[in-house]
């Protein structure tokens, strides 16, 4: 099928009619949006490297420096998506005063309170012990080391789960001619294969350095792409090394309940092996995210949830309390403008959506069998009807020679149905037919001339 929102003013997601609720204010607001994959713009190197000042920033500015590892460094240019966006966007290292007078100036700032209270404390304490005080010079608290701490932890634990699934969490370092970036991605095979989100690798995929480093931050891997899919956001790489990688196990997306409990793992802002917990918020969600041709694509069936997700988790481990790997992180919501360092950046406020197991596997296998993703369509242009008595995927163009033309659907025919899955809207229309493969046969229910009739159609490829 056509992705139709993408054509004309039958793609519009609020055409007049459409079973869509208006936006609300902090939906519609450009600074105030749902934060989604996109790509790092490649303009002027003039980008401050922390979204603010070109030149260094007053000795007094309360924004941290970034954090950094060997191969990614949480800089953000001010030409970046937001967090939770695309490729968590990289930038070239600060320039050297800019870095020596923030660090300096806060460790200035430290020093001088700490050399501040350690004179007035003495000065405290020398009054006290001449009023025979509350010094004890036999004072002790005990010591550490009487007890043997041990480091190990329950198997079916939140520590024990993450422990098992870290192994199979690689950080993913991209430079190419469109930017630069860093995410997350699994092994899903022990052979190298690794799957991440589209919008992690994209940049490199006309010529550019893909680098893994695996859990234990210290083996780097180059990496080339196996293939991408920007439909679904998915992508698989294959790590270029003769040692066997530890695979995840990959769980079941369909057995999910909201209020199960989630772990994410992945690497926000180059942190490697970073680890939060939550719940599943919901399932089956629909939300727009920008892609990397800047059309709006939606995330079908998506799982919601929680667990703080920001940037350089994209592409992660969503896993279960089995440690089985039921989604993988890929976007999040944000009120936007509320971020550490400044302009429309902001961190996680819980609302976070990760693609369903179950479609990343069937993508997944794909590609490693053909180096591509096909996805089952029946050629049509749709736009959303929600009226009195009236609701379906109404069909406004067909393509020339496709499934649907070839069957006889016509323009103004209104699809309630796949397969006796009702169908309310365009993106459940797309949502009922990925559940088939390309060649199989589906039976239409649609509506034509107030008449109920049905028709079936052989499912093509949406590039056929």
């Amino acid at each position: 099928m056509t992705d139709t929102r993408a054509q004309g003013p039958a793609s519009a997601p609020h055409e007049p009619g459409a079973d869509v609720p208006p936006p609300s204010p902090w939906w519609s607001r450009p600074s105030e949006q749902w934060d989604a994959p996109r790509e790092p713009d490649s303009g002027s190197s003039e980008q401050p490297p922390y979204g603010g000042y070109l030149s260094p920033p007053p000795v007094d500015d309360p924004r941290p420096d970034p954090w950094s590892t060997p191969t990614t460094r949480a800089t953000f240019p001010s030409g970046a998506s937001t967090w939770g966006g695309a490729t968590d966007t990289i930038g070239g290292p600060p320039p050297a005063s800019r870095r020596s007078r923030r660090g300096l100036g806060t460790a200035a700032l430290v020093l001088a309170t700490g050399l501040l209270a350690g004179v007035t404390g003495g000065v405290v304490g020398a009054r006290y012990d001449e009023d025979r005080g509350l010094l004890d010079p036999s004072a002790s608290l005990g010591s550490g080391s009487s007890t043997s701490a041990s480091l190990s932890r329950d198997p079916e634990s939140v520590a024990g789960v993450a422990a098992r699934v870290m192994r199979s969490t690689v950080s993913i370092a991209v430079r190419g001619s469109a930017g630069s970036g860093t995410g997350s991605g699994v092994v899903i095979r022990s052979d190298g294969y690794i799957v991440t989100n589209n919008h992690v690798v994209a940049s490199a995929a006309g010529g550019g350095r893909i680098t893994v480093t695996l859990d234990d931050g210290e083996q780097e891997l180059p990496a080339r792409i196996v293939g991408r899919d920007p439909v679904t956001d998915l992508a698989v790489l294959q790590v270029q090394t003769s040692a066997s990688l530890p695979a995840a196990t990959l769980g079941s997306s369909g057995s999910l309940v909201a209020g199960d409990s989630v772990i994410a793992i992945g690497s926000p802002l180059g942190l490697s092996g970073t680890v939060t917990t939550g719940i599943i918020s919901a399932l089956n969600r629909t939300v727009r995210v920008p892609s990397e041709d800047g059309v709006s694509r939606p995330l079908l069936n998506a799982i919601q949830t929680d667990a703080a997700i920001n940037p350089g988790n994209s592409g992660g481990a969503l896993v279960n309390a089995e440690g089985e790997v039921i989604g993988i992180n890929s976007a999040i919501a944000t009120l936007g403008g509320g971020g550490p360092f400044g302009g429309e950046q902001g961190g996680s406020i819980g609302v976070g959506f990760a693609i369903p197991v179950d479609e990343a596997r069937s993508v997944a296998e794909e590609i490693i069998r053909t180096g591509k993703a096909t996805h089952p369509s029946i050629g049509v242009s749709a736009t959303t009807v929600s009226e009195s008595g009236r609701k379906g995927a109404l069909v406004r163009e067909l393509t020339t020679g496709g499934a649907a033309e070839r069957a006889g659907l016509q323009p103004n025919d209104l699809i309630t149905e796949v397969d006796d899955e009702k169908v309310s809207s365009v993106d459940e229309l797309v949502l009922n037919l990925r559940k088939h493969r390309v060649g199989e046969e589906v039976t239409l229910t649609y509506e034509r001339g107030g008449r109920t009739r049905t028709i079936d159609v052989t499912l093509q490829d949406r590039r056929d």
